[in-house]
């Protein structure tokens, strides 16, 4: 099970940092990522980081936004700054389905429920 949290609202220029709680599974040999999802858009990637450690991010949010992962916490995160409006969206975590990352939702197989962002 992933669980999310750490969202919440903030004004534009703020920061927050989300939290993806991975116990009880193996995650180390997987593509570990960030999507978030707006009211009439689709799913979209926002950062993820494979087995081997190499990091993708979106373009909307590089040089903003940083992915890591604490293995001894078993946990990911995600270090959101200088959030804009267009930030706003539900925030999900997700297991790809191998070592290697890929952009698409359906690379992915195991997601948490999703913490909501909110950026006035």
């Amino acid at each position: 099970q992933l669980v999310e949290s750490g969202g919440g609202s903030v004004q534009a220029g703020g920061s927050l940092r989300l939290s993806c709680s991975l116990d009880g599974y193996t995650y180390s040999s997987y593509c570990m990522g960030w999507f978030r999802q707006s009211p009439g858009n689709e799913r979209e990637g926002v950062a993820a980081i494979d087995a081997r450690g190499n990091i993708k991010y979106a373009d909307s949010v590089k040089g903003r936004f940083t992915i890591s992962q604490d293995n001894a916490k078993h946990t990911l995160y995600l270090q959101m700054n200088d959030l804009q409006r267009r930030d706003t969206a539900i925030y999900y975590c997700a297991r790809g389905r191998g070592p290697y990352c890929y952009s698409r939702p359906t690379d992915y197989n195991l997601w948490g429920q999703g913490t909501q962002v909110t950026v006035s």
